[in-house]
Formats: C-alpha cells, sequence, structure tokens
C-alpha cells in the first residue's frame, strides 16, 4: 500500500480524492497500478490524487462530473467497502451481477459543530456505481 492510500483512509488528507476503477472502466489499469500513488486491487486500481486532479480524471474515465455523481449517489445507500474498491449494490437481487465498477471518495476533517458523525472523528464520503447502473453513497469514520 501507497503512504497517500493508508493515509487517506485515516482521514489525513482531506485535500486528495480517491478513485477505484476497474478494468472494466479503463483498459491500462496494469500501468496505472504502477504509480506511486496507486494501489492495485485484482482486476482494479484505487488511484489518491490531488482533488482537482483527481476530480478531473474521474470526469475523463467516467465520462461524469464528479459531483454531479456524488449528488446522484447520494439519493441511495448502500455498502462501499472500508478499502474503497468494492461494495454492496442495493439493487442486488441475488440474481445477476453487481459488482463496482468505480467508487469516487474525499473525506472531511471531525467537526463538532456539525454534530452527529462528524463530532466523533473524520468521516470518509463514498460514493459507488455499479455495473448495473445504480449509484449509491456511504459514509463512515476515517480508519485510525
Amino acid at each position: 500500500m501507497t503512504d497517500r492510500y493508508t493515509e487517506f483512509l485515516a482521514g489525513e488528507r482531506h485535500e486528495d480524492v480517491a478513485i477505484y476503477l476497474t478494468e472494466d472502466v479503463v483498459s491500462n489499469v496494469e500501468s496505472l497500478a504502477d504509480r506511486d500513488d496507486a494501489v492495485a486491487h485484482d482486476d482494479a486500481v484505487v488511484l489518491v490524487l490531488d482533488g482537482e486532479r483527481g476530480r478531473s480524471v474521474f470526469q475523463k474515465t467516467t465520462g461524469m462530473a464528479a459531483m454531479e455523481f456524488a449528488q446522484e449517489a447520494m439519493g441511495a445507500d448502500g455498502h462501499v467497502d472500508r478499502d474503497l474498491a468494492g461494495g454492496e449494490c442495493p439493487e442486488a437481487d441475488g440474481d445477476e451481477d453487481h459488482d463496482v465498477a468505480f467508487v469516487f471518495a474525499f473525506t472531511e476533517a471531525q467537526n463538532e459543530e456539525v454534530g452527529g458523525l462528524y463530532a466523533e472523528g473524520a468521516v470518509v464520503h463514498a460514493y459507488a456505481h455499479c455495473e448495473c447502473g445504480a449509484s449509491y453513497s456511504e459514509r463512515w469514520l476515517c480508519a485510525e
């Protein structure tokens, strides 16, 4: 694992975003996995990039604007794996594949004034898109 990835999951890189991309989304997963800001996961990769660049890479690879995608995904609760490399689609009924195609994530610093989860520590905001076309989201406290 890269330091950037570990630091991101720990809530120490609030200016960065993480993007999980499968080989169904990008054809060069293997070459992306060789980057210093990447972590390989089977036939996929997680990139941890500075926010502006990350949003641009996300849009170029998925064809969606990152924050518009996040707003859409907030409409459905689902489970995103804590390593950002998968999840459980809320549309899954057991009969068909519901593999995650991509994930966009960012972290937010602890904010006691906001309350709730944010008062407890830094929070990961993760937005996933399933191969079936469904998008969903989940938030959780960053790993310590």
